[in-house]
């Protein structure tokens, strides 16, 4: 038994100028603004827009979108928690949180089809072995990228340090310091990498 996709009619929101959709979101962002106040404010921003009365939202299309747009905003803040704990759980490894991030989301995408593929009763129960095996090397790759990364941002980070250093030097022998002074501002910058 196969599912068809369709598409459905827009709403009216989504046939609103952007500027219009682009106000809407932002008022719904402010956990301030009633839906009673978004509804005027909008309608009355569609009507000055020059559309017709049709055009107006209704309550309950109103309510439908911030369902909509409050789904969306969950995830994003309980993927931006996820990520926050697993940056503290990494500890200081200097990759960037982003990396993380997609590493991370990767991981979990991979464990997700696969823990779906064994629990779709329509499958034979077990995991393809070709899926596994997929499924490692991807980590793998995600992996190697993120040890790149990593040493991508040492290099860049000693490249740094480095000239820091020699302007560091120039000045000080520039302003009549020791030599012995200026050596160690140089060991001070370049022991940050």
């Amino acid at each position: 038994m196969t599912e068809t996709v369709r598409r459905g009619k827009p709403s009216k929101i989504d046939e609103l100028p952007d500027e219009i959709k682009k106000k809407l979101d932002e008022m719904l962002r402010d956990s301030g603004n009633s839906q009673a106040d978004i509804l005027i404010a909008i309608n009355g921003l569609i009507l000055e827009a020059g559309l017709d009365e049709e055009a107006t939202i209704s309550r309950s299309g109103l309510s439908r979108h911030a369902q909509k747009h409050e789904a969306i905003a969950k995830h994003l803040r309980e993927t931006r928690a996820a990520t926050v704990a697993l940056t503290a759980e990494l500890g200081d490894k200097p990759t960037g949180e982003v990396t993380k991030l997609i590493l991370e989301m990767a991981r979990t995408q991979l464990f997700k089809a696969m823990q779906q593929q064994m629990l779709n009763p329509e499958s034979d129960a077990a995991v393809d072995l070709d899926t596994i095996k997929e499924a490692m090397l991807a980590v793998q790759r995600l992996e190697s990228a993120a040890d790149r990364n990593h040493k991508r941002e040492q290099e860049i980070r000693k490249a740094f340090a480095e000239e820091a250093a020699a302007k560091a030097e120039e000045s000080a022998v520039k302003a009549g310091m020791t030599a012995e002074s200026v050596s160690e501002i140089k060991k001070s910058i370049l022991g940050i990498v």
